[in-house]
């Protein structure tokens, strides 16, 4: 079996392990922002087909000592880069983390890429092309403790793009956040889900793509490892055929959105559009307060603006005070959850949570509260 890593978003590895494990990974180990697990490579396409929370899963080639760009050069030259690459195919180097030596991460990229192009112009007499944009194949090299990992990026783009949002709004949540939320919330396919502050879609989208089971790698145009000299053109077509043979065609409880916004309720429409589920989510323009509970029950979750990227002019205390009228006058046998980066606003809300759980959205610490409303 083969050793992966699975990255995601700080302080989702608890549920990144979760999914793993659903999805047949063996050996999970939660690591500093993602994961490691063991697997084969039909599990390597899985997660990278079916996987919500991640943003990259990396295949682990190598593991070696490394206190400075001797050692980095060296390591990296001891491994056959032939298995993996070849003159013809394009190549990228990322890095991350750092030693007390190796703490410019363009000089480590560049080292390891160095190493790899002079083994093959000693070898073969010629080398491949960077391209830093669509590249064939990625390397990943990442430095801790005076150790160097060495891995395949076999996403290609970060997974958390899915490609059917090309419309977002000014502050859209990304997708495997937005999803990670909804696993949290411990939502169901057969519960109504609905946002009463949508923006371009995100939350409602999620929730739709999972009740319905849809893989959200199908999505996307290419993935990392279909470049690679490895690469099962058929086991990876059956997985796809497979994957758009489990697809419902109904949703089992109602999923929607709101927003004040009109252009935003386009772009939601739009990339509800691009899923193809126009027609099972809803979405409609409605100032918020004038938003009715769309059922008797269900969840009801969103992420209102807390004055970092969105809100700064406007009173945000009475925006959050109104949200917890509207969510105590109207979602009555409900559940809210509410993402907040500022806990002065939340105070406004006027409800005591029942739960708060730390989430970050990008580098800010928020959190994720919870009210049972009766």
């Amino acid at each position: 079996m083969n050793q992966y890593f699975a990255t995601v978003a700080r302080g989702l590895e608890p549920l990144v392990v979760e999914e793993l494990e659903r999805l047949g990974a063996v050996d999970v180990v939660p690591g500093f922002c993602g994961a490691a697990f063991k697997g084969d490579r039909k599990l390597l396409y899985k997660v990278n087909l079916w996987a919500r929370l991640p943003f990259r899963i990396l295949l682990r080639i190598s593991e070696f000592d490394c206190a400075d760009g001797d050692d980095l050069f060296a390591g990296v030259q001891r491994i056959d880069w032939s298995e993996y690459l070849t003159p013809e195919l394009t190549l990228s180097v990322t890095a991350t983390g750092k030693t007390d030596a190796l703490n410019h991460t363009h000089f480590t990229s560049l080292q390891v890429k160095n190493a790899v192009v002079q083994q093959q112009t000693d070898t073969l007499g010629y080398r491949s092309d960077v391209d830093t944009h669509e590249p064939d194949v990625r390397i990943n090299v990442h430095l801790h403790e005076n150790r160097a990992t060495l891995s395949l990026d076999s996403s290609g783009d970060s997974l958390h793009r899915r490609g059917y949002r090309p419309a977002v709004g000014a502050a859209p949540l990304k997708e495997s956040l937005a999803s990670a939320l909804i696993q949290m919330s411990g939502w169901q396919p057969g519960q109504a889900f609905f946002d009463p502050l949508c923006g371009s879609g995100t939350l409602p989208l999620e929730a739709a793509l999972r009740s319905l089971r849809v893989a959200p790698g199908l999505f996307r145009e290419r993935f990392g490892f279909e470049t690679w000299l490895d690469f099962d053109e058929t086991l990876w077509e059956s997985m796809l055929t497979e994957a758009e043979d489990q697809q419902q065609e109904d949703l089992a409880a109602f999923v929607g959105g709101s927003d004040r916004d009109l252009n935003v309720i386009v772009q939601a429409n739009s990339n509800a559009q691009k899923c193809g589920i126009e027609h099972l989510v809803k979405f409609q323009q409605s100032e918020l307060e004038n938003v009715e509970a769309p059922t008797d029950s269900g969840i009801v979750m969103c992420n209102p603006p807390y004055g970092e990227r969105l809100g700064k002019d406007t009173d945000l205390a009475a925006f959050y005070k109104l949200l917890g009228t509207v969510l105590k006058e109207r979602f009555k046998g409900w559940t809210a959850y509410i993402l907040s980066g500022n806990k002065a606003l939340s105070r406004n809300i006027g409800m005591k949570s029942a739960e708060r759980t730390p989430v970050y959205n990008g580098a800010l610490l928020c959190q994720l509260m919870k009210y049972d409303i009766y």
